[in-house]
């Protein structure tokens, strides 16, 4: 995957993850929970910008460690949202997933950027 095609997916992800917080109901816990969920996701895509300018390898890799942080953050939030009931699980499942996959792919990278270990 280039580095466009993953900052399109994370700009998609971040305008999913809009949508979602817009069909919570109303009510002070929504607005709570939906804001929490709506600052992670899309950071998410902003900091995956971010990373993709980075200055040199290991702020590629710190910044590639805040996309991690939101990613797992922003999942953490939706299984919230399910376990009240507040969206259908259904609603949420393929969002989830691909918080998940973006999640394994900025692992990975993580992973591939860093440089070896000295025994």
């Amino acid at each position: 995957m280039t580095t466009q095609e993953l900052k399109d997916r994370t700009f998609k992800f971040g305008i999913r993850i809009v949508r979602a917080v817009e069909a919570l109901p109303r009510g002070d816990i929504s607005r709570t929970l939906g804001g929490q969920l709506l600052r992670a996701g899309t950071s998410v895509g902003a900091n995956y910008r971010a990373a993709a300018h980075a200055k040199s390898r290991a702020d590629f890799i710190a910044k590639l460690g805040i996309v991690e942080e939101e990613c797992d953050e922003a999942s953490y939030w939706m299984e919230v949202i399910v376990a009240l009931k507040l969206l259908k699980k259904t609603r949420l499942e393929s969002l989830r997933r691909e918080a998940d996959e973006l999640l394994a792919i900025v692992v990975a990278s993580i992973k591939t950027a860093r440089p070896p270990r000295r025994r």
